[in-house]
């Protein structure tokens, strides 16, 4: 679940200070009136109580009418998600997906090392050594989080259940150490990694860990999650870290995160003394720096595990056991030095020092915050790409430079793969590749296509390597063999020229095709001839069934970077890698520039725009359109249906679902947050808890994707959700990334083979995947600080836009979610070159795009903006700047167009597929009613009283002497 932002709840009480001061100015006139009406200056009592009394049934009017306008308005969103029925998973659902997420983790596991055997254990017995081990990783921080409503399985747990028995006088030497994580959230950060000082082991402990067992297992962890990105340099200012020991600083300046502190060194060495048959478990999402392997030739074994989820340990200890095999595959590249990486020097903080006038005071942090920066030197060339082309250009030495290649993992069996003739017609290539499994115990292998296109130097970029198609066999019996088909488009290996065709281009040459067994090693390949070049520049030539021909859109987000080239073998290495030399923001980027400081809506009316017709009673309802085109023409009498204030309350309160229009019977829907879960924030209600995304890509199985956008459905049925928060498809960029848990990998072709698999099945059970964040959202660093992303089209498309791409044309997505950061100078939420071009007119979605969370981001957040550029949704729980503001032709033409496109989508969602859904008042409107009821009866009673008094006040009084008596 999300952590409470102090900034959004005084957002929230900002919000009600004008009618909290509107019933606070009528209570101090009533004490006004109340004291200034007295016997001086009123003599009549009637008059006088009268007018006492009249004041303060004004107050208790005023103060109903204020608060109904506060609840009925500013928080409305927050009170309807929070007041909404809590739905909660079937116990034939739990079930399921607890065996579906220990399935997933089964194929993740990835078995990097065996050495000599070592794995399976050949003992029941292991000592596992590691603070991580009593509090491993299960997913990420923020959205990423866990629910604490289902039991979670811990990695000893895990081997216990596999009837693995472990040493409880270790566990309990790292509980009583620490129990606790180090918080690693969105608005407190502490890096420190516990591990217990190698002094504090005792003697006869490590004695009684060597009579339990030989074997050793040494756990070590790292956890990432939303708003941060991991340390590049634990000694920077800014990085919460507390040392083990007294003794020692457990990292030196310029030591990061991804390698190993001082204590966890300790540690090995006292386990690598002791222990022959060493086991390393690393359990993180990142790609660990394992550069200390080849000092510890004990550790016979290397097993990268995942964040795991709730369940997913229970398939550790039957890797471990040998009652599973292993067939997980790395999802990135590998590293033995990360500080080497070509992005290492163009990623994290770097702020403008020369846009002063672009300035402005965040309500999120209170600060004064300029725009800030990130360039994406290396162009095309990100993981693999670039160290299989740096290898074969003589750039690396590729050996002492990657420990682990991307695709890579080792079984407990062996595997054979043939691969039969290729051919090349009809714009498809294809080929068959036997697998047959000639170790002596079952498994599962992958076969992995690439291709080695044609290049010529200075000309358009090209990696060597290039991962076209995957697919993983089916269980094999030792001795067994299965036959894959492997197929795919001759566009598929198309390059993207954004200088000279400015259009795909496939060029005629020679491509190698091949199947290898990781990115590097090639197992067989055959040549594939494209006779002549193909430029993808028509509408009846297009790539990738574009609707229209890709041609640049993004022309203004190259800056003026240099971008790494492989030409002359990468001579431009040195410059183009370095860190950015000036800090300066260019004139005429300046002179593009927006934020909400220079953003005026009336600045971009059109003039010759008409009103669209609003508030008819053409009697149509929104079920009416369910299953209907996006097209239809029924779509334009709803819409003339809708008044202004209709589609603004639509757009506006987008936070975790989306309101109601009582007049053409649209229901209020629910979203929920969660990468690997469905969590409502509100409700406090969540479901089982997946292993991370980047699990899901090691397993290199469609199938379990799809399997896991079928729960994922089947979840959301049960809790009544119809949104998903997910999937998230930015790329592992860098190692550093804090959100990499929720991404799937350093490639786009994997990622897109994932992301298309989970959407196509949450969209076949009517429930919408918010796929984000769109797009080039590859840090969390200055995320919501103005971030401006600077990277050449021919990166832009071919690695950061195709998992998105595959989400619409193959996964059918009806739902988006744009990202914070800018794409060079313009807000990706208010993007239309992103939005509209290219998502909607090159690839043909229909449907809504949601911001990112709409908090007190009021640099560049603005409704009125957003929706002229294609952003349909405010994902806004409070009242800051997600109302539209402009309600000119221009801008109610906007609205109606941000309000199709939601209501396409909602109207396609399963709450509608049996027609218009009965709904219960929520429960604070109906609160709301009974005070008003309780309100009137009480102002009509004291109203009556105050009057009969009046009355009975203001009959004279007849006075009479006591002489008139006697007379």
């Amino acid at each position: 679940m999300l952590d409470i932002n102090m900034a959004d709840v005084a957002a929230v009480m900002g919000s009600l200070v004008p009618y909290l001061a509107a019933a606070g100015v009528i209570l101090v006139l009533a004490v006004i009136i109340t004291f200034a009406v007295n016997k001086k200056t009123v003599k009549s009592v009637s008059m006088r109580k009268l007018i006492h009394s009249e004041s303060w049934l004004v107050v208790l009017v005023a103060v109903v009418v204020a608060a109904s306008i506060m609840v009925s308005g500013p928080l409305s969103t927050i009170l309807n998600n929070a007041s909404a029925k809590k739905y909660t998973l079937s116990s034939s659902t739990v079930a399921a997906a607890n065996k579906l997420a220990k399935d997933v983790q089964s194929e993740a596991i990835t078995l990097l090392q065996n050495d000599d055997a070592n794995l399976p254990l050949s003992s029941k017995k292991v000592n596992v050594f590691g603070w991580g081990s009593t509090n491993p990783v299960y997913g990420g921080t923020g959205s990423g989080s866990m629910s604490d409503q289902y039991p979670t399985i811990s990695l000893l747990d895990g081997l216990h259940e596999a009837g693995i028995k472990t040493n409880t006088e270790l566990s309990k030497l790292y509980t009583d150490y620490r129990k606790d994580r180090p918080e690693v959230g969105m608005f407190n950060v502490d890096w420190t990694l516990p591990e217990v000082p190698a002094s504090d082991y005792s003697d006869s402990l490590i004695k009684d860990a060597k009579d339990f067992s030989d074997a050793a297992i040494v756990v070590i962890t790292r956890v990432g999650g939303e708003g941060t990105d991991l340390p590049k340099d634990m000694k920077a200012d800014g990085v919460t870290y507390h040392n083990n020991s007294k003794d020692y600083e457990d990292f030196q300046k310029g030591d990061h995160f991804l390698q190993l502190s001082q204590t966890e060194k300790n540690m090995l060495d006292l386990v690598t003394k002791n222990f022959d048959k060493v086991t390393l478990v690393y359990n993180g999402a990142n790609a660990f720096q394992f550069d200390f392997l080849d000092s510890y030739p004990q550790i016979k074994s290397v097993v990268w595990c995942p964040p795991a989820g709730q369940t997913g340990f229970s398939a550790l200890g039957e890797v471990l056991s040998g009652e599973l095999n292993p067939s997980g595959k790395t999802s990135d590249t590998f590293v033995k030095d990360l500080t080497a990486a070509p992005t290492f020097n163009n990623v994290g903080n770097f702020t403008y020092d020369n846009v002063d006038e672009f300035a402005m005071t965040s309500s999120f942090s209170g600060q004064d915050v300029t725009p800030t920066f990130v360039n994406y030197v290396e162009g095309i060339y990100v993981g693999y790409k670039f160290y299989e082309t740096a290898a074969d250009e003589g750039l690396i030495d590729y050996a002492s430079t990657v420990q682990y290649p991307f695709g890579y993992g080792l079984s407990y069996t062996k595997f054979t793969q043939k691969m039969g003739d290729v051919s090349y017609k009809d714009g498809k290539i294809g080929f068959d590749v036997t697998v047959t499994n000639t170790g002596d115990r079952a498994g599962r292998d992958v076969v992995e296509a690439y291709v080695n296109p044609p290049y010529t130097n200075g000309g358009i970029e090209k990696a060597s390597a290039n991962l076209m198609a995957f697919d993983k066999t089916d269980e094999l019996k030792p001795g067994e063999s299965q036959t894959l088909s492997i197929e795919f488009d001759d566009d598929d290996m198309a390059s993207y020229d954004y200088r000279n065709a400015k259009a795909w281009v496939l060029e005629q040459g020679d491509y190698e095709v091949s199947i290898r067994s990781d990115s590097h090693t090639v197992l067989e390949d055959r040549t594939v001839n494209v006779p002549k070049t193909i430029t993808y520049d028509s509408d009846d030539n297009t790539h990738n069934g574009d609707q229209t021909a890709a041609t640049n859109q993004f022309d203004d987000a190259a800056g003026d970077v240099t971008y790494l080239s492989r030409a002359d073998h990468f001579a431009n290495y040195s410059k183009a890698t370095a860190a950015p030399v000036s800090l300066s923001m260019s004139d005429e980027a300046k002179s593009k520039f927006v934020n909400n400081g220079n953003y005026k809506a009336t600045d971009h009316n059109d003039d010759s725009d008409e009103m669209p017709t609003t508030g008819a009673k053409n009697g149509v309802r929104l079920a009416d359109l369910t299953g209907k085109d996006y097209d239809d023409p029924q779509w334009n009498k709803l819409l003339d249906e809708l008044t202004v204030d209709d589609m603004d309350n639509l757009i506006a309160n987008g936070g975790f679902g989306n309101a109601a229009i009582n007049s053409i019977g649209k229901i209020q829907l629910v979203d929920a947050d969660g990468p690997a879960a469905l969590n409502n924030n509100f409700t406090g209600i969540g479901s089982i808890g997946f292993p991370a995304a980047t699990a899901f890509a090691c397993t290199w199985n469609v199938d379990l994707a799809q399997r896991f956008g079928k729960m994922i459905a089947q979840m959301a049925h049960d809790m009544h959700i119809t949104g998903w928060y997910a999937p998230a498809v930015n790329i592992h960029r860098n190692a550093f990334a804090g959100r990499t848990f929720e991404y799937f990998s350093e490639d786009s072709v994997l990622s897109a083979a994932m992301v298309s698999s989970e959407v196509g099945a949450v969209q076949k059970q009517g429930v919408y995947a918010f796929v984000k964040h769109f797009a080039l959202n590859d840090q969390e660093t200055n995320r919501t600080n103005m971030l401006c992303t600077w990277s050449n089209e021919q990166a832009i498309r071919e690695i950061y836009l195709k998992p998105f791409e595959a989400a619409v044309k193959d996964g059918h997505a009806t739902a988006m979610m744009s990202s914070f950061n800018y794409i060079g100078t313009t807000y990706s939420g208010a993007n239309a070159h992103l939005l509209q071009n290219v998502l909607r007119d090159e690839w043909g979605f229909r449907g809504m795009v949601v911001t990112d969370y709409f908090g007190n981001y009021d640099l560049f957040q603005n409704a009125d903006q957003e929706i002229r550029n294609g952003n349909d949704l405010m994902l806004a729980t409070l009242d800051v700047t997600n109302h539209v503001s402009d309600r000119s032709a221009t801008s109610v033409k906007a609205m109606r167009n941000a309000a199709h496109n939601i209501l396409y989508a909602t109207a396609n969602s399963w709450m509608y597929e049996n027609g218009e859904p009965d709904v219960d008042t929520p429960l604070w409107r109906v609160a709301m009613y009974v005070v008003w009821a309780v309100a009137a009866v009480l102002f009509i009673g004291l109203e009556t009283v105050a009057i009969r008094r009046f009355l009975v006040r203001r009959k004279p009084v007849v006075i009479v002497e006591a002489g008139d008596i006697d007379k």
